[in-house]
């Protein structure tokens, strides 16, 4: 376990404040907070906040001091959560800690730029859109990211039971083919909102 100074990420005063309130409510006046990316993906990024004890500190783990509490974090989500900050909110529904996270910034929050996307979308704009255009459909290209392509179906192909077919065995195909260096392909769209949708998100 290593103790460090500089915290890789911020707490607001409101955040402080709810960490420090939940603290005295268990009546431990020294609290640390472990801080975990649960799951990294861009599609879904995941986080973990709760108090713990001394005893559930690991020995890889990294603390950092905060203003009345420690934060606890294994370094692979010390990392991740390099410039990150941590916000307290609140609403009619519900409240609870909000991680804002550049580093797993949700996926079409970038822009466009760069060769390999710029090759990408010439690619399915010359070779992938007129084949699906001829069954209603188009393919808009969503963003880039660490060589993986992350697509938006729409017209036709949004809901239809084989998009998943169409995907793997044509437009990943092709885009593989044109562009080599691509390591892998993700369909964003939302089916459930199509005509005749292949798979229903249970969240």
């Amino acid at each position: 376990m290593s103790d460090t100074t500089q915290s890789p990420i911020k707490f607001t005063d409101l955040a402080r404040d709810a960490v420090l309130r939940f603290a005295d409510m268990g009546g431990d006046s020294s609290p640390a907070v472990r801080i975990q990316v649960s799951s990294p993906s861009p599609l879904d990024p995941r986080y973990e906040i709760t108090l713990i004890d001394d005893q559930e500190k690991c020995e890889e783990d990294l603390v950092f001091g905060q203003q009345g509490f420690e934060v606890v974090m294994d370094p692979e989500s010390a990392k991740l959560l390099d410039g990150a900050s941590v916000d307290w909110v609140e609403s009619l529904q519900q409240s609870g800690f909000k991680v804002e996270n550049s580093n797993l910034a949700p996926i079409g929050s970038k822009p466009l730029e760069g060769p390999l996307a710029d090759r990408v979308q010439q690619v399915i704009e010359q070779y992938v859109n007129p084949g699906v255009a001829q069954h209603g459909g188009h393919v808009t290209l969503v963003e880039v990211r660490d060589k993986i392509v992350y697509l938006q179906m729409g017209g036709g192909c949004q809901g239809c039971g084989m998009a998943s077919v169409t995907l793997s065995q044509g437009i990943e195909r092709i885009l593989k083919e044109q562009v080599p260096e691509i390591v892998g392909i993700e369909d964003v769209t939302n089916h459930s909102a199509g005509d005749s949708p292949y798979f229903t998100s249970e969240k």
